[in-house]
């Protein structure tokens, strides 16, 4: 009696044995490829990530109310349309250099 309890507890613990190397083998090998996911996969980044993102919603409506004040200034006071319609597109190209020389914080 005793000696068929040991055989059965012996291939009981055999086949827990070959369990846990399966297991293993299948975590390590969920394990590889994630790893391998997360190396190709490019990171989310959360948050503020744009450029236009880095100013304060006040610095944005600043920046939208000062533009507006100078193209209609620009539609105003210049006679030539062909003249307005070039000051105008000259300004929103140099647009972003005026909001980054004027609120860079790297200073």
């Amino acid at each position: 009696m005793s000696r068929e309890r040991a055989l059965r507890r012996a291939a009981r613990e055999a086949e827990a044995a070959r369990r846990q190397a399966v297991r293993q083998r299948t975590v390590a090998r969920r394990q590889r490829r994630r790893a391998l996911a997360r190396r190709l996969v490019p990171t989310v980044r959360r948050g503020r990530t744009g450029r236009l993102l880095r100013y304060s919603r006040g610095e944005r409506a600043t920046i939208v109310a000062l533009s507006l004040v100078a193209v209609i200034l620009i539609w105003l006071l210049v006679p030539d349309l062909a003249l307005r319609l070039m000051l105008i597109i000259l300004f929103l190209l140099v647009l972003p250099v005026i909001v980054v020389i004027a609120l860079d914080r790297r200073s």
